[in-house]
């Protein structure tokens, strides 16, 4: 491995990429697969029934809702075929602010939630620690709406788990990994659906 030269002194870096990439590595190898396809199935069945897809997170999560809605949204479309309708609850700004200020942080995607989601939808809750106040509140108001509820978490699952009809706890106690394997979980949900469109549509 090459080293970083200091004053004629070459010293090797304390953190390496092949190590975190390789801890990375592992921690994919310990994801539960079956979730992830039970999930594929769940958004699968809720498209055959013209439900809508909703997603929501803080942070890095709520970044990964954005880039989940656009591969849905637009990366799996087939033809003609019908769209999966699908919503980040992340990017309406002036919406999230407005709940945020008025009533509190807290609500900002129960309160969407509430205008929007109907019976028989799906809501996906992506947070890294399962404990995230407005994730919590989101996931239990989808669930008095009577949507089905997915959550992709880690650690320990946290609040979330319990309010999951189905949960991915990613088997880390690093965010960072935690993270990278939300988003290959979602690239993996993504391209399975996409698949499916195709076959729908006859390619």
């Amino acid at each position: 491995m090459a080293g970083i030269r200091t004053n004629s002194v070459t010293t090797t870096p304390a953190f390496a990429a092949k190590e975190y990439l390789l801890a990375v590595q592992e921690v994919l190898e310990r994801l539960d697969h079956t979730i992830i396809d039970q999930m594929v199935e769940a958004i699968w069945r809720g498209y055959e029934s013209g439900r809508t897809l909703f997603l929501f997170g803080n942070g890095g999560s709520a970044a990964l809702a954005s880039h989940f809605a656009c591969d849905i949204g637009k990366g799996t479309i087939a033809g003609r075929e019908r769209r999966l309708k699908t919503i980040a609850l992340t990017d309406n700004v002036a919406l999230i602010t407005a709940w945020a200020n008025d009533k509190s942080y807290e609500d900002i995607f129960s309160e969407q939630l509430d205008g929007m989601a109907e019976k028989g939808d799906i809501a996906m809750a992506i947070s890294g620690s399962g404990n995230s106040p407005n994730v919590i509140r989101g996931l239990e108001t989808a669930r008095r709406i009577g949507a089905q509820t997915l959550v992709l978490t880690g650690f320990a699952g946290g609040s979330a788990k319990q309010l999951g009809d189905l949960c991915l706890v990613v088997p880390s106690n690093s965010m960072q990994h935690i993270e990278d394997a939300h988003l290959c979980a979602t690239h993996a949900i993504f391209l399975a659906i996409r698949e499916r469109m195709k076959q729908a549509n006859g390619g």
